[in-house]
């Protein structure tokens, strides 16, 4: 069980059925495998990987030149081609600088924002993308049916993790209102704002201590309801301005760090593919 780039996944599990992945985007490490080539010399007027692979310079002895850490990926890329003229070779560093000492003519490497290869007058090539890569979380199928309690422990990890994807950036909105009862406060919230919350607003009363009793015991009186309401971060100003607008006052603003929902359907998928 680990959770790692898909990129890794692909290159070294080499298509291994042992190797399932659970969840295939965690929404962290985006990227993507690309080939570069120098934005000069005879590369100046090459803009796709049509265009590279055209000129008439490559053969069977005067190979492109591709130095990477994606051997397997970049094979198997250039064979859907049908382009036999290509040499993939590693080499430890910074593989940028690579075209420019002349042990390469490209490279084939991850690309975040492309600055690294501007910064080495290197561009990317259109249609040259390998492959899509972020953080995804892998299991192995052996383990599972080996090790006892492992898939209890999965669906721990993936029920975690789906919770906190579908919580990020959504926040718990909750403000004090006047009402005659939950169901006139509910129907407030849900007539005068634009985000009621995952299913409906949420309303409670709210207990204060009122006059004491002829006996001495202290009171206790209800004259606010509480109405709660979740809200992604791009519209709390406007769901504060909406719930004052319907009567709110003392607005409480709270991070949500888990969302539970129904049980995951990629759950249900990874049951299907260990024929459970």
């Amino acid at each position: 069980m680990t959770i790692v780039g898909y990129d890794m996944v692909k290159e070294y599990g080499k298509d291994d059925p042992n190797l399932l992945i659970v969840h295939d985007s965690l929404g962290f490490g985006k990227c993507h495998l690309s080939i570069a080539v120098p934005s000069y010399g005879i590369f100046e007027r090459v803009n796709s990987i049509q265009d590279l692979i055209a000129m008439p310079q490559w053969s069977a002895t005067n190979p492109l030149r591709i130095v990477t850490g994606y051997t397997h990926l970049g094979k198997r890329f250039f064979d859907q081609l049908d382009f036999p003229h290509v040499q993939l070779s590693t080499a430890d560093g910074a593989l940028e600088a690579a075209p420019a000492m002349g042990t390469a003519d490209a490279i084939l490497d991850l690309v975040s924002t492309g600055t690294t290869l501007k910064e080495n007058n290197l561009k990317e090539l259109k249609g040259a993308d390998v492959l899509s890569s972020q953080g995804v979380f892998v299991v192995s199928r052996r383990a599972l049916e080996e090790r006892p309690g492992l898939l209890g422990m999965t669906k721990e990890m993936l029920e975690r993790i789906e919770a906190h994807l579908c919580a990020r950036d959504q926040y718990i909105v909750t403000a004090n209102m006047r009402g005659l009862s939950e169901e006139d406060v509910a129907h407030r919230v849900l007539e005068n704002t634009s985000f009621p919350g995952l299913q409906g607003p949420t309303i409670s009363r709210v207990y204060s201590r009122g006059d004491d009793s002829p006996d001495g015991a202290a009171g206790i009186k209800v004259d606010y309801f509480s109405a709660t309401v979740v809200v992604p971060r791009s519209h709390i100003y406007t769901s504060i301005r909406e719930l004052r607008k319907a009567g709110g006052s003392g607005v409480l603003v709270t991070p949500v760090t888990y969302i539970f929902d129904e049980e995951p359907l990629r759950w249900k998928k990874l049951l299907n593919e260990i024929g459970l």
